[in-house]
């Protein structure tokens, strides 16, 4: 199943959505978090009539630093004993074919290609006989879009990842894909920069899931972002950067500089 948000007509609030083949049913917020009382409704509209925008609203966005070994090597880190978690602002959240705005605070804004969790329900000290993925709505493509002077010089993460439109997520949530070994692939202007693949994660997305869930609540639509590839580089104005994820489909934003003021 593949689920949405989107905008019909300019300028209404986002509307929750099913997708099938072309078209897209509007649901409410309590059947998209509940698969299963999913009733397609019988008015739906042309997916290409609407503006899809990020797919959930999260109360935090969760982020898995240096989960591939290749990565913290290109960055020369040494691999963590534990995951390494930082928060991204929601506030930084973007959605498919919407820009990505350089801040003029950085001379080097980089893509992270990873694929995104988003949790379908209340996680809280998860118990070692359930399975985490039990929890998981579904899966989608995240660029964890990072000011990588500014990550440098701060030490802590904050700034350097939370700047506005720095969360391009999207585009639709697919519910039936396993997270344990698909193909994360970024381009940058067609080149393909970051390519490896999520059985290569030092940490599996149902261990992070358990491991974060045991220090904070999750809650439905909170996203988690499991991690890049090695392969990260500099993004400038009038870029175009892909994130494919196999069975995902493909998030596409392009580069810009802020408008005067």
């Amino acid at each position: 199943m593949k689920l949405c948000r989107f905008i019909h007509p300019v300028g209404a609030e986002p509307t929750y959505g099913v997708i099938e083949g072309e078209s897209v049913f509007p649901v409410s917020e309590q059947q998209y978090f509940s698969l299963q009382s999913i009733s397609k409704p019988q008015d739906s509209l042309r997916v290409a009539d609407v503006k899809l925008v990020a797919p959930v609203n999260p109360s935090k966005i969760v982020c898995v630093g240096r989960n591939y070994r290749e990565h913290a090597a290109e960055l020369g880190n040494k691999m963590p004993e534990e995951p390494l978690l930082f928060l991204k602002a929601p506030s930084a959240l973007i959605g498919n074919e919407d820009a990505i705005v350089l801040p003029p605070q950085s001379q080097q804004v980089e893509h992270e290609g990873e694929l995104a969790v988003v949790i379908g329900r209340r996680a809280h000290r998860i118990s070692p006989d359930e399975d985490p993925l039990t929890y998981v709505l579904g899966y989608c493509c995240v660029n964890d879009v990072t000011a990588r002077d500014l990550q440098r010089k701060d030490v802590q993460f904050t700034r350097g990842k939370s700047f506005d439109t720095f969360c391009p997520l999207g585009p639709v949530i697919v519910t039936d894909v396993s997270p344990l070994d698909v193909e994360v692939l970024t381009r940058l202007n067609g080149e393909v920069k970051q390519r490896g693949r999520t059985s290569d994660m030092a940490f599996p997305v149902p261990f992070l899931i358990k491991y974060i869930a045991d220090i904070m609540t999750l809650n439905p639509g909170d996203v988690i972002a499991t991690g890049t590839p090695a392969g990260v580089s500099r993004m400038k104005a009038g870029d175009v950067v892909e994130v494919e994820v196999s069975g995902l489909g493909t998030l596409r934003n392009s580069i810009v500089v802020p408008e005067p003021s």
